[in-house]
This record gives structure tokens, C-alpha cells and sequence, in this order.
């Protein structure tokens, strides 16, 4: 034992996107907590998950980090294309109108389009950046320091013991080692995996590849390319440097007999799109091959401790989510600490908070790329497995009925304003399943004119509002394992639809509150977007029951500002 013991307020494991944002955060609002940062690497080094969705740029903005991380000139995601299911047409997913990125010169701030747009991170750099910016902010970061032990009593986190035999003792312990998940194994928190999917990913650099597409100034979408057994990623991190992967299912690969590397080279030479765009490149020799299995963390906090990153559940990266959970949950958890040092709300309170929305994210993310994946004619064996998530969940339905349940199922989010799945808008899913599963977009409001709120057996429970470094709680109700917020656009149509009211009087107590907060023509727009799509959500979660009124006009989904956040791919259709 040595004779010095290291005491911090809060020590975390782990120097990765999920660390650097958790130790930023509480060093940012509260700069007399002590912060330790331990890293078992030395950074710069490589680190696959490049690919980010829109939300990381606010919490790099609140960071603080956001004009730095734009200076290192990243390409700007403005969507992705995929070519997926059983033709050949590739498909654009935007996130910014009509996929058209607005020239303007970079390095640019985080305002107007760039709200809406992403990064693809070459993540030596990226990493770099944000373990540096947490350093300069006051946290004490220690590099090439592994830990050994956690010492633990019960529940709680007693000490961690490094690798040169030094101990450190904190109030709080945060486990954002990645899918090592040091704290998480030492406290004895199991894993489940809610998903048949089992897949490899193969990975290499690749140097002067060609963008698949250059889109204003710095801007491109990645490329996710369907090879029917499974799929390539093609992510540019930068003008020469560009990220390319294949994942396919563990089954398949071990069926091939093939080694990893001559899969790969085969997958890519094989691929119209890949090949052509790697016709004048070369890899850069560092082939990686790792096990890609979507998992669950059975809990995420305990008595003085938080899982955060993907310690706390990975899931499968189709749909690019890993660094929007890493960001997300460890912003959650600062928040958790912070709120905790103030005494603002019950420990047990913030706890279960935590763990209970942010499991829910990630099992959305994972159960929506199930329904990506059987959206693929290769993956069709998923489908049956829904059934038993319908099961589990309290629903017995017949395949179709779970499989229309889990493509549309749990929009509504107590913390959350916007009606959503897995990080995508009601919208971009319903568009989803209709292009995909070329089943049509079906919206359960339009055509019904009568809405009657249904609060039956629903309890009481709260929702949580982080900002400027506090949680503000807010009323929401629980029903079947769903929550809806009693605030914002959901409280609105709440009391608009209490007990019942008919589509003509909803939207005129909406535009009543449009008129009252002098909204512009397209502040309106989105206004009646968000209505429309949160009344769905409310439906499909069973918040509301509607009906159909001959006597009455019907309600009908307004008018989408441009047009779909799915479309054909208009640089090349098909890849014939």
C-alpha cells in the first residue's frame, strides 16, 4: 500500500469522447471540484466511430470546444447515402433542406446551418482535442496511467488502484473506459444483449481516396453500402484520410472460412461505388478486426458511481450513434454530480433518472437498427425475434403487428421535445419504413378529425430539463413502461385534447400560442410540423385515441418544409 493516497472529488476512467465531455462539464460549472482524467493510452492514437449525428455539436458548443474542433477542419456532414434492401438505388438522408449546404467560409460558429449539420472526426485528432480542452479547463488528466484494482464495499467504489501501485480516492467514480467497462465489471453489473445481431467490422485507412460527393464548402455525406451479406462504410475524415469498414454477421464470416483481411479487400474491389473511389488510393496497412455486438448495461449507476460511454451499452453503428450516446450520457452524468454537489434533488432520484432514460436511448438505438437490418433482404430471420421484444415489453402481437410496433413504437421521451426514435425524428422513420419496406408512410392522424386524451392507469413521474449546468424537473406521466412530459408541445396538446377535442380546435388553440409568441411564417410551419408529428407520437403511444367524424373536415399532416429527409440520391440513382 503507499504511504500517499491521491483524493479527488471525482475520478474518471477513461480519457475518450465520453470522459473529456463528463470532466469538461463539471469543471465548466462547478471550478472548485477536483477532476482526475485517467487515460491507459497515450493520445494521439486511432479509434474507430467516426461518423456523428447533429446533437454532438450543441454539446460541444456548451463545452466550449467547438470552435476548436471546427479549426481542425473536419469534413461537415450534411447526411448520409445509403443503398440498402433489395435494389440498387441509393438513398440520401439530409439533414439540412434539401441537402443543400450554403457556402460560407470555415472555420465557421456554431449558428444558422451548422445547428443542423455534423462532424466526421478522424478520432486521433478529434480525441486529442477534446482531452487537451478538458486539461486546459482544469481537469488533471494523466495519461499512459492504467488502472489495476477497484477496490470496492458493497455498492460503493472504496478506491482504484493503478498500475504503479499509487491509489486514488474520490467521491464520485465515473467509468467511461469504453467497452472494457473497468468500473463496470468491478462492481458486477452483467450485460445483456437485447438482439440477435452478431456481427464483425474490418477496418482500414485509406490514403487520397475520392469523395463519393463534395457539397459546398467542406461538406459530404458518408457512404453506407449494402453488400447483402452485409455492409461497407466509406467515411472521408479529411482531404486524404479516409475511414472504410465492412461489417458482417460473426455467422457468416466463420462460414466463409476467409481470413478477415481477404473478406475485406474482396468486399471493397467488389463494390462498384467503393472500388471506383478507391481506384488512385492506398491503405495505410493498420487492418483492424473487432467483434460489433450491440449490448446493455443492466444498470448504470450505483452508490458512487456512473457508467458513461459505451461502459455503459454499445449499439450497432448503422445508424452512427455511438459518439451521439458517448456525448449525450456523460453530459447526463456531469449533470447527475453537479446537481448531487448542490443537493438539489434526492441522489436516488437523479440515479434512477439517469439510468433509466439513458438505457432507454440506447435501446432504441439498438432496437431501431434491428429494423434496419430486417429491412435488408439478407436479415429477414430478425423479424420473428420482434415478436418476443413485443412480448417482453407486455404486447402480444403477431409478427407483422410487432414488427409495424417496433419500426414505430416509443416516439414519446419525458426529456425530450421533439417526437422521435433513436435519435430520428418521427418523420425521417415514417419515411424510412416507407421507402424501405416500400410499405408506404402511414400516419394515424391524418384522416381522423376527433382526439380524446386517455390518461387511464397512468402514475405520476418526473422528466428532467438539463441547462446551463442544472436539471429543472418537470411533471410527466407513466404508463406500460411509456412516459410522456406534461410540458412544452406535449403539455399543450395535453390540455388541448382534455377530455377530447376535434382536429379544428386543436389547431387553432396551437395557432392562438403561435399568434401570442408572434411566430414568422416558417417559425409557424415547424410549429404545426412538430404539432402534428408529437399528436402521432401521442397515438401510436396511446396517450391519445382518435376517431373519424364524417360530419366533420379531417386533420391532415401539414405540408414538410422541402421535401423528405429521405429521397432518391440525386448524383447517381443507381450504382448500375
Amino acid at each position: 500500500m503507499p504511504d500517499a493516497v491521491d483524493q479527488f472529488d471525482v475520478a474518471i476512467i477513461g480519457g475518450g469522447p465520453a470522459g473529456s465531455t463528463c470532466g469538461t462539464l463539471l469543471k465548466k460549472y462547478y471550478p472548485r471540484l477536483k477532476v482526475l482524467i485517467l487515460e491507459r493510452e497515450r493520445f494521439p492514437r486511432d479509434h474507430v466511430g467516426e461518423s456523428q449525428l447533429p446533437l454532438i455539436g450543441q454539446v460541444l458548443h456548451e463545452m466550449g470546444c467547438w470552435d476548436a474542433v471546427e479549426r481542425a477542419g473536419f469534413p461537415i456532414k450534411i447526411g448520409a447515402t445509403y443503398r440498402w434492401g433489395s435494389t440498387t438505388n441509393l438513398w440520401d438522408f439530409e439533414f439540412v433542406p434539401n441537402g443543400i449546404l450554403h457556402p460560407e467560409p470555415r472555420p465557421a460558429k456554431y449558428a444558422g446551418q451548422r445547428k443542423s449539420t455534423a462532424f466526421q472526426v478522424d478520432r486521433a485528432i478529434y480525441d486529442k482535442i477534446l482531452l487537451d480542452h478538458a486539461e486546459g479547463g482544469g481537469c488533471q488528466v494523466r495519461q499512459e496511467t492504467a488502472v489495476r484494482r477497484v477496490n470496492r464495499e458493497g455498492d460503493r467504489v472504496q478506491s482504484l488502484v493503478l498500475d504503479d501501485g499509487s491509489e486514488v480516492t474520490a467521491r464520485y467514480y465515473v467509468d467511461a473506459s469504453g467497452h472494457t467497462g473497468i468500473l463496470r465489471r468491478a462492481m458486477g453489473v452483467d450485460v445483456q444483449s437485447p438482439t440477435s445481431l452478431q456481427n464483425i467490422a474490418v477496418w482500414d485507412y485509406w490514403q487520397n481516396a475520392e469523395w463519393a460527393v463534395s457539397i459546398g464548402v467542406g461538406g459530404t455525406r458518408v457512404q453506407v453500402l449494402s453488400q447483402g451479406y452485409g455492409w461497407i462504410w466509406f467515411i472521408p475524415l479529411g482531404p486524404e484520410r479516409t475511414s472504410i469498414g465492412l461489417i458482417v454477421p460473426a455467422e457468416y464470416y466463420k462460414q466463409t472460412g476467409k481470413r478477415p483481411g481477404d473478406l475485406y479487400r474482396e468486399a471493397l474491389q467488389n463494390d462498384p461505388i467503393v472500388s471506383r473511389l478507391i481506384q488512385n488510393a492506398s491503405p495505410e496497412g493498420k487492418l483492424t478486426t473487432t467483434k460489433d455486438w450491440s449490448f446493455l448495461a443492466d444498470r448504470l449507476a450505483g452508490e458512487n458511481w456512473f457508467l458513461a460511454g459505451e461502459s455503459a451499452g454499445f449499439a450497432d453503428p448503422i445508424l452512427a450513434a455511438g459518439m451521439t450516446l458517448a456525448h449525450v450520457g456523460a453530459r447526463d452524468v456531469a449533470y447527475c454530480i453537479l446537481a448531487m454537489e448542490r443537493r438539489d434533488y434526492e441522489p436516488e432520484w437523479l440515479r434512477s433518472w439517469y439510468d433509466e432514460g439513458h438505457r432507454q436511448k440506447i435501446g432504441q438505438h439498438i432496437r431501431f437498427a434491428d429494423f434496419w437490418y430486417t429491412a435488408n433482404g439478407c436479415f429477414t430471420d430478425l423479424q420473428a425475434v420482434t415478436r418476443d421484444i413485443a412480448r417482453d415489453a407486455g404486447f402480444e402481437m403477431s409478427v407483422d403487428e410487432a414488427w409495424q410496433w417496433l419500426g414505430t413504437g416509443g416516439f414519446v421521451d419525458a426529456d425530450v421535445v421533439g417526437a422521435g426514435l433513436g435519435g430520428y425524428s418521427l418523420r425521417a422513420v415514417k419515411d424510412i419504413s416507407g421507402n424501405f419496406l416500400q410499405s408506404g408512410a402511414r400516419y394515424e392522424a391524418a384522416g381522423k378529425n376527433v382526439f380524446e386524451l386517455d390518461m387511464e392507469g397512468a402514475e405520476k413521474a418526473w422528466g428532467a430539463k438539463l441547462e446551463n449546468g442544472r436539471i429543472t424537473r418537470h411533471r410527466c406521466y407513466r404508463r406500460n413502461g411509456r412516459i410522456i412530459p406534461n410540458t412544452g408541445l406535449y403539455g399543450l396538446l395535453i390540455k388541448a385534447t382534455n377530455p377530447r377535442a376535434t382536429g379544428q380546435e386543436i389547431w387553432t388553440r396551437l395557432a392562438a400560442v403561435a399568434a401570442e409568441a408572434r411566430m414568422s411564417p416558417g417559425e409557424l410551419q415547424h410549429f404545426l410540423n412538430d404539432a402534428f408529428d408529437a399528436i402521432e407520437a401521442m397515438i401510436t403511444d396511446g396517450w391519445i385515441r382518435a376517431f373519424y367524424d364524417p360530419s366533420l373536415p379531417t386533420l391532415q399532416a401539414p405540408d414538410a418544409l422541402g421535401e423528405s429527409v429521405v429521397h432518391l440520391n440525386r448524383d447517381q440513382v443507381t450504382t448500375a
